[in-house]
């Protein structure tokens, strides 16, 4: 009478069939990856990607220099302010010029021979974008402000600045922002979606937004990459500043690089579920009520709802 396999002893026929099963994907998935043109077989000197968790803990460390005290180490005084301040855009500027030079040595597809000039301009990127720090602070400063005056339900600027998710959403676009003036590929976008992934607002880097900038609540808010936004604008949740269309090329492919999001002038108020399509004007001191669909540019001071716009589109079409 045959006795059964003792239990404890390995069944090296399902092993050998776990591994062959193992090898063959392996080999699917390279071969799928060489096609598409991975980082692997792009770059066969072995040049990496930025690092995404490099990237992020850069921006952390960026938020405790621009709001000392708040995010990082709480445990401050004047005098350990500057060195931490010191300290820390110190180590950014390190991992910072690492991780634009990958970006730039990426994008560009450089020879190993090309990695010392890619440095110096990593370098001098980073010098650069360092120096205006000062100045997002300050726009920064405007933005906390007006996200305090502008809720009731803000007790002062602190809470703003540790508890509400358009500041940081907000303080996040304005250091990817200056990355994108700057020419640095990947990162920007990295930075911005991280802050899209927190907080429900996606904001791409290349907008341009002025002062006293306040998104209340935030979810579900969109603002398309050549939006114009001027100064003391206020949006709500679930507000879209997107395209109307996108123009292609013979290949009929997208073309980039054209303006087509909305321009917003200053002191515009953009209620919730909003969504303002195309490049059209929004007249200055003009508010946008809830849940409007809007395809044309109003002029200033000008009080648009959802009976107007509907009125419109009956008129003029929808014209998506």
């Amino acid at each position: 009478m045959r006795q059964d396999k003792d239990k404890t002893e390995p069944d090296l026929d399902s092993a050998e069939e776990n591994k062959s099963t193992l090898a063959l994907v392996v080999e699917e998935l390279c071969t799928a990856n060489e096609a598409w043109g991975s980082p692997v077989t792009r770059h066969p000197d072995g040049q990496s990607l930025p690092s995404r968790d490099a990237v992020i803990k850069t921006v952390e460390a960026l938020r405790s220099v621009i709001f000392p005290g708040y995010f990082g180490t709480s445990d401050l005084s004047a005098d350990s302010m500057r060195f931490h301040v010191g300290s820390t855009l110190d180590w950014v500027l390190r991992t910072m010029q690492e991780q634009v030079r990958r970006g730039l040595c990426f994008v560009c597809d450089a020879h190993p021979d090309r990695y010392p000039e890619c440095e110096q301009q990593a370098l001098a990127i980073t010098k650069r974008f360092l120096g205006r720090l000062p100045a997002v602070r300050k726009l920064l400063a405007t933005d906390v402000q007006a996200a305090y005056e502008g809720d009731p339900a803000a007790r002062s600027p602190d809470e703003t600045i540790f508890c509400y998710p358009g500041v940081l959403a907000v303080t996040s676009y304005r250091l990817a922002h200056e990355l994108h003036v700057l020419g640095v590929p990947l990162i920007p976008r990295m930075i911005t979606e991280q802050a899209h992934s927190l907080t429900g607002i996606d904001i791409h880097p290349g907008a341009r937004i002025g002062e006293s900038f306040f998104i209340d609540h935030g979810t579900g808010v969109v603002i398309g990459e050549t939006c114009i936004i001027g100064s003391r604008v206020r949006i709500y949740q679930g507000v879209t500043l997107g395209a109307k269309s996108f123009p292609l090329d013979a290949d009929g492919k997208p073309i980039k690089g054209v303006d087509r999001h909305p321009v917003v002038e200053d002191d515009v108020i953009i209620y919730s579920g909003a969504t303002i399509l195309g490049r059209v004007f929004i007249g200055k001191g003009s508010v946008i009520g809830g849940n409007v669909w809007l395809t044309h540019s109003v002029p200033p001071g000008s009080r648009i709802s959802q009976a107007q716009a509907g009125q419109g589109r009956l008129q003029d079409g929808a014209g998506i």
